[in-house]
């Protein structure tokens, strides 16, 4: 008997995981002989075939079509949310929650007792919680022309979920978040719909020099005034605002 198992791979971008579940599915290898993994892969594993799938559009749109509409809007966005996770097993633990999602449909977000479930309301906690934690500390800095720029290095890939609170929040501003990590930046022209975009190095480079402010020092100022020296607690500021955050916040550079 064949133990073989084939692995699906695909670059770290959700309509590319959308199609690699497509194409998984399709493949009618059966589901236990499957397995779905973002590229870049580490080491490879014995006795498995390795295949690449390359985006896909009409396959992605046909499975959100079908998560949506056999299972509910909800668990799409818990799997979206999940999908924008930092963890290796992100893509195959979506397409196991899909395997007995459209077996039980909408009720199967309420089946704890699945270990599949419960993976994705993990992933689904983590990277809410880390985009919430970001609409809180992004800080922009304004720069010549108006525009207000700020940088942040996720873990997960949160734009998506961090830019429309600045969109509902700052419609008429021209402002760019830009993820140094993934080289991608959600641009907001004054008064129109955001857009996601990819940044090649040079722009990189030329966006991270771009950082004279003159209410930098203003903040910086304001922050160390406020500051009581007695009350003083590193311990408590790094439990409610962890050092990896920091990075790109004004009053701690």
């Amino acid at each position: 008997m064949d133990e073989r198992k084939t692995v699906f791979t695909c670059n770290d971008q959700f309509e590319d995981m959308m199609t690699c579940i497509y194409d998984a599915w399709a493949s009618r290898l059966g589901h236990s002989h499957v397995q779905l993994r973002t590229e870049p892969i580490g080491n490879l594993e014995l006795f498995c075939d390795y295949r690449h799938v390359e985006k896909d559009s009409a396959k992605a749109a046909s499975v959100v079509r079908s998560i949506q509409k056999k299972i509910s809007m909800r668990a799409y966005m818990m799997i979206y949310r999940a999908a924008m996770s930092d963890q290796d097993d992100k893509l195959d633990a979506i397409y196991r929650f899909l395997v007995v999602g459209f077996y039980y449909g909408a009720s199967i977000i309420n089946y704890l007792q699945e270990p599949t479930v419960m993976r994705i309301l993990e992933l689904d906690r983590s990277v809410s919680n880390e985009a919430h934690s970001h609409r809180e500390f992004i800080r922009f800095s304004n720069l010549p022309g108006d525009v207000l720029v700020s940088h942040i290095s996720p873990k997960s890939n949160v734009l998506t979920l961090t830019a429309p609170h600045f969109a509902d929040r700052l419609p008429s501003e021209n402002w760019m978040i830009i993820d140094d990590t993934r080289y991608t930046a959600v641009v907001h022209p004054a008064d129109q719909d955001y857009y996601l975009t990819t940044l090649s190095k040079k722009e990189m480079d030329h966006l991270s020099q771009l950082r004279d402010d003159p209410f930098v020092d203003l903040w910086k100022v304001f922050f160390k005034s406020i500051g009581i020296e007695q009350r003083k607690n590193p311990r408590c500021q790094r439990n409610m605002l962890p050092l990896w955050y920091r990075k790109h916040m004004t009053e701690f550079h």
